[in-house]
């Protein structure tokens, strides 16, 4: 049994695998695609995942996209490894998954955008105009992502980011309702609603960050408590300790996926 995961590195939606490994304690090969580099648009990687994105997952050549998805075949593959992600009760397992649906269509891509507008543009300016659109036209298979890059290089519109700002308001003050009465998002334990929502949260609480003041101790005590104990396991603490340098310096702003 080989795995292989090809991920930015441990953060957001790279994270969601990536600490669904450690937790389950699965043996497996970290590869590192480098979107400064443009890999993710790679002739190479694209014959991994051909709609050029990460986080893939290489299960003896079964290829496995979309990151709460191969989570979820993680758990299904191997669900005597390490620490169960997933509820036993069939209502609490629901409740999970209402959770991790809701992160990927709704506070993923409020946090993602502005990870586009403010970090995501000096990579989309390395390259002349010309060679922008030609890598553009030729690499990025998927019409959204193009018009993402073009906003990346050039700009996105003040009422767009307004919108998502609010969005992000939102998110924070729903998980805080939450968290505010106990521990983890399901009352039964930690999950994956915990892993695939703080891949998004972890690093909102940073100050000099795009998202300052957003999550303080004084406005989200239990979102604050929650970051810190998902931080403090061993599985994720390992999670950071063995990600290479270049992989940290690009956790906090990085989109969603590329």
């Amino acid at each position: 049994m080989t795995l292989t995961l090809y991920s930015f590195g441990p953060g957001a939606n790279s994270l969601k695998p990536l600490a669904t490994l450690y937790e389950k304690g699965l043996e497996f090969t970290p590869r590192f695609v480098d979107p400064a580099k443009f890999e993710q648009h790679s002739d190479w990687y694209k014959k991994i995942n051909p709609r050029g994105q990460v986080p893939a997952l290489d299960h003896d050549g079964k290829i496995v996209t979309e990151s709460t998805v191969i989570c979820e075949y993680l758990e299904d593959v191997f669900p005597d490894a390490g620490t169960s992600l997933r509820p036993a009760d069939p209502y609490k397992r629901a409740e999970m998954r209402v959770w991790t649906k809701w992160v990927d269509e709704y506070f993923c891509w409020c946090v993602s955008t502005i990870g586009w507008a403010f970090g995501i543009k000096a990579i989309a300016q390395k390259m002349s105009d010309e060679e922008f659109e030609e890598h553009i036209r030729k690499n990025v298979p998927i019409p959204e992502q193009q018009l993402k890059w073009r906003r990346a290089r050039n700009g996105f519109p003040q009422e767009m980011l307004d919108e998502e700002y609010r969005k992000v308001g939102v998110s924070i003050e729903r998980l805080e309702a939450t968290l505010s009465r106990q521990d983890y998002l399901v009352d039964s334990g930690y999950s994956l609603a915990d892993i695939c929502n703080f891949a998004i949260a972890n690093g909102l609480q940073r100050p000099g960050g795009f998202f300052e003041g957003y999550v303080t101790e004084q406005k989200t005590p239990g979102v604050v408590a929650w970051l810190a104990r998902i931080n403090e396991r061993p599985a994720i603490q390992e999670m950071f300790a063995k990600a290479k340098r270049e992989e940290l310096l690009k956790r906090v702003g990085e989109p969603a996926s590329n």
